[in-house]
C-alpha cells in the first residue's frame, strides 16, 4: 500500500462517541457497533440440506455439488496422487511458509496439551481425571472469496497434538481445478498427512461430518465424526449449530472481527493498514478503532482514505469498513477504554499503546490479543504459532479459541474403599433424603448391612 497516495479521508467510517458517558455493562454492549445476525434466516434451508444428505446420502451430495458448485461429481473422496501433485507443485515459497507455520502451531499446540489429576480426597478416597482425544474429527475448510491452506494448518494441527487417530477434511468442490478443492488446499493437507479429503462444501459437508454417509457404488464409506471443526459462512456456521449435540462443535463463527484499543502515540499508517487487513476478508467483516484521541481518530480515517483505493480488494474493505459492524469508539481514556474492549470482546484485539503489555493484562474478553507494534493479526492468522480460529459476536466472553482440548475429553474416575465410602456414608444418606432421592441413599446403606 502507498501512503504517500492523497485522497480524502475515509469519511463513511463511522463514529460512535461514549465520551462523558457512565454507561452500565450492559448499555455498554448495546452500544458497541454489530452486524446483524442472519443464523435464523439460514436456518429452514439448512435443516432441509442435513435431512436430505442423512436420507439419500452420495446421491445428495452430487445434486447439491451441482447446484451450488457447479460440480458433476462421481467420487467425493480425492485421490492420493491428488494429493501428492498438488504438493509437488505448490510453489515452493508457499510450502516453506507453510512449513513454518505448521512448525510454530505445533509447538504451541504440544505445550498446550492439559495434565491428567490424581488426588487424594483422603485415606482410601481417590479421584482422578484424565485427558483423552477424540476418535475421528471432521475438518472444514471454506472455499469462496479466499483460498485458506493456513485453516487446514490450524485446524490439523492441535488435532493432531492432541492424538486424534482419524482425521477428515473437506473442503468445497472447485469447478475450475475440475471439480477437486484448490490445489493449495490439498497441498496442505498433504503436507500434514491428512489422506482423507473429501470435494463437498456447505452445510452439505457438516452433515455428512455428523452423520455419516453408507458407501455407494465407488464411493467408500464416510464414517462420522466425533467432532466438526473449521470455519464458514452463514450456511455452514447454522448446520454446526443444528447439529451441535450430535457432534462436538468448535463454534459458530461469524464474520472476522478486528479491534484496536491504540492511545494518541499510535502510528496511524498502522492502525489503519491493519483494519483494512482484516476488512478484506469479507464484506461483513468488522474492524473498531477505540481511541481516547479524537486526533488520531482523523488521522486514521486521512490514512484510510489513501490505503483503502490502493489496497487489491477495494471494494469489499470498503463495503466492511462503511457497515454498521465498523468504525472508531472515542472513549475519555484508557481505562474507558478497556471496559469497552470488554464489553466488545473481540475475535483479534490489538493494543498499540504505551506500556501496551500492561493494558494487555487488563483485558478479560478477547479471542486472541495482540501487543505492541509488531504483533499484527496478520501474523496470528499465518505464522506466530497461536491459532487463528477464534470466537467472534463476543463469544470471547464465555469461549475460547481453536485449540488442543477442543479435540480432547476428560473422564473423572473415582476410587473409593470400603472405609472412606463408610466415612461419607451418613453425609450421602442425608443429601439424598434433603432431595427426596431415598434410593440413592440405600445404594449406599446396602453395602453396610451385615
Amino acid at each position: 500500500m502507498n501512503s504517500s497516495t492523497s485522497g480524502p479521508a475515509f469519511d463513511s467510517f463511522a463514529t460512535i462517541d461514549l465520551r462523558g458517558q457512565h454507561l452500565s455493562p450492559a448499555a455498554l454492549k448495546r452500544a458497541m457497533p454489530r452486524a446483524e445476525t442472519t443464523t435464523d434466516v439460514a436456518s429452514d434451508a439448512v435443516a432441509a440440506i442435513i435431512a436430505d444428505v442423512r436420507s439419500r446420502g452420495f446421491d445428495a451430495l452430487n445434486e447439491l455439488a451441482l447446484r451450488f458448485d457447479g460440480v458433476r461429481q462421481d467420487h467425493l473422496l480425492v485421490p492420493r496422487e491428488a494429493l501428492r501433485e498438488a504438493l509437488d507443485q505448490l510453489d515452493p515459497q508457499v510450502r516453506a511458509a507453510l512449513e513454518e507455520s505448521i512448525r510454530r502451531a505445533r509447538l504451541f499446540a504440544e505445550a498446550q496439551r492439559p495434565l491428567d489429576t490424581d488426588l487424594e480426597i483422603g485415606p482410601g478416597a481417590g479421584v482422578s481425571q484424565k485427558w483423552l482425544p477424540v476418535n475421528r474429527v471432521g475438518l472444514y475448510v471454506p472455499g469462496g472469496l479466499a483460498v485458506y491452506p493456513s485453516s487446514v494448518v490450524m485446524n490439523v494441527v492441535p488435532a493432531q497434538a492432541a492424538g486424534v487417530a482419524s482425521l477428515a477434511l473437506a473442503s468445497p468442490p472447485q469447478k475450475e481445478f475440475g471439480g477437486l478443492p484448490h490445489p493449495t488446499i490439498l497441498a496442505a493437507a498433504e503436507l500434514l498427512g491428512i489422506e482423507e479429503v473429501y470435494a463437498m462444501g456447505g452445510a452439505q459437508a457438516i452433515a455428512a461430518f455428523a452423520y455419516g454417509i453408507p458407501a455407494a457404488g465407488e464411493n467408500p464409506e464416510l464414517e462420522p465424526v466425533d467432532v466438526v471443526t473449521g470455519p464458514g459462512n452463514v450456511y455452514v456456521a447454522t448446520a454446526k449449530r443444528l447439529v451441535k449435540g450430535v457432534v462436538g462443535i468448535d463454534a459458530e463463527a461469524g464474520p472476522t472481527e478486528i479491534a484496536i484499543l491504540a492511545d494518541a502515540g499510535a502510528d496511524a499508517r498502522l492502525v489503519a493498514a491493519d483494519l483494512i487487513s482484516q476488512a478484506e476478508h469479507d464484506p461483513n467483516a468488522a474492524s473498531v478503532l477505540v481511541t481516547d484521541s479524537p486526533e488520531l481518530a482523523e488521522r486514521v480515517r486521512e490514512e484510510l482514505g489513501r490505503q483503502v483505493p490502493a489496497t487489491r480488494h477495494s471494494e469489499r474493505v470498503e463495503t466492511a469498513l462503511s457497515g454498521p459492524q465498523s468504525g472508531t469508539i472515542l472513549v475519555d481514556g484508557l481505562e474507558q477504554g478497556i471496559a469497552v474492549c470488554n464489553a466488545y470482546g473481540a475475535e483479534h484485539l490489538e493494543i498499540q499503546t504505551a506500556d501496551a503489555a500492561n493494558v494487555a493484562s487488563s483485558i478479560t474478553s478477547a479471542g486472541a490479543i495482540f501487543v505492541g507494534n509488531y504483533s499484527p493479526v496478520s501474523l496470528g492468522d499465518y505464522c506466530s504459532g497461536s491459532n487463528h480460529v477464534l470466537p467472534t459476536a463476543g463469544t470471547s466472553a464465555f469461549s475460547s479459541g481453536l485449540n488442543v482440548t477442543t479435540f480432547m475429553h476428560a473422564i473423572q474416575v473415582i476410587n473409593y474403599d470400603r472405609a472412606a465410602l463408610q466415612e461419607v456414608s451418613t453425609h450421602v444418606v442425608a443429601l439424598s433424603r434433603a432431595e427426596d432421592l431415598p434410593a440413592h441413599g440405600d445404594a449406599v446403606s446396602i453395602r453396610f448391612a451385615d
